[in-house]
This record gives C-alpha cells, sequence and structure tokens, in this order.
C-alpha cells in the first residue's frame, strides 16, 4: 500500500511518538535533505543530492531514511503567496505520489513559502560567498522547512 501523503498535522497522527523525520526541499536540480532528532525537536542538514533519475534519487532518500531510523518523512510544498499553488507545488505533489509507492513511511506537506528567500537572506548575513550560497541553500532550506514543522509539532503538544 502506498504512504500516506497529508498536511502536516494530519501525517502527525500516523506517527510514532518518536522517531527521526526526514525533511526535504525538492527542487529542479537538486534536493535538500535535513534530518531531525529521534524527539523531533532539532532538524539537522544531512547533504544536497544532485537530482539524476527519480529511481536514483528516491533510492537515496530512502537509504537516507533508513539509516537514520525515519518514521516520516517532511516535505517542503511551496505555496503561492497567494495561497494558490503553481508548477512547483504541482511538481512537488507528483514527486509526492510517487515516492508514496516506494515507502510505507507517511509524508507530510508542510507550507515551505518564503524557505529559500529566508535561507538566502541568513546566508548573506552570514557573509557567505555566492558560489557557496548556491552550494548548501538546498540543505538550509530543508533545514528551515523541517525546522518550522519540527516548531509547529511543539506548539500543538504543548497546548494539548
Amino acid at each position: 500500500m502506498p504512504a500516506l501523503i497529508l498536511p502536516l498535522i494530519e501525517a502527525a497522527a500516523h506517527w510514532p511518538p518518536r522517531g527521526a523525520l526526514v525533511g526535504l526541499d525538492l527542487g529542479t536540480k537538486t534536493i535538500g535533505v535535513a534530518v531531525s532528532d529521534p524527539d523531533r525537536r532539532l532538524a539537522t542538514g544531512v547533504e544536497t543530492i544532485q537530482r539524476k533519475a527519480f529511481k536514483a534519487d528516491a533510492g537515496r532518500l530512502l537509504a537516507i531514511a533508513a539509516e537514520r531510523n525515519a518514521v516520516g518523512f517532511v516535505l517542503g510544498l511551496p505555496i503561492n503567496m497567494d495561497a494558490s499553488e503553481g508548477p512547483r507545488a504541482q511538481s512537488t505533489r507528483a514527486f509526492a505520489r510517487n515516492f508514496s509507492r516506494l515507502t510505507d513511511l507517511p509524508i507530510a506537506l508542510w507550507d515551505e513559502r518564503l524557505s529559500t528567500a529566508a535561507v538566502e537572506r541568513e546566508l548573506i548575513g552570514m557573509d557567505m560567498s555566492r558560489a557557496r550560497r548556491a552550494e548548501v541553500i538546498d540543505e538550509h532550506a530543508a533545514i528551515f522547512i523541517l525546522q518550522g514543522a519540527l516548531d509547529r509539532l511543539a506548539n500543538l503538544r504543548e497546548t494539548r
């Protein structure tokens, strides 16, 4: 059976209470990858995958998930500022559908509006060169996406 693909809060109900999550920033040429600790407090960058073919990319993501004993995935969904979904969001949903056929780990979609812009500003603030920013921006965007999702889940736990 394919993995569930749900908004973050709904997906969280299908994850066990503990276990790492893998966060993804899907670009057209690269995939930024981050992972959380088992208690889901902190997102850490893992790597930037240079996209080749879907099967190869998915295989690497599944290997990372297995290495980290992950219980689910968080994909950044690039929604437009007016809350509509453009071609990049449709591409992310298509990736999620295809990827869900290869895993049974629930996949959460998390609004990543402005994540790359926020990360770029942060890296510029660190006086990082343009070339170095290009190398790390997707991984840092994955960290930003996953940390945002972790913070949202923590806030939900606190209000209950």
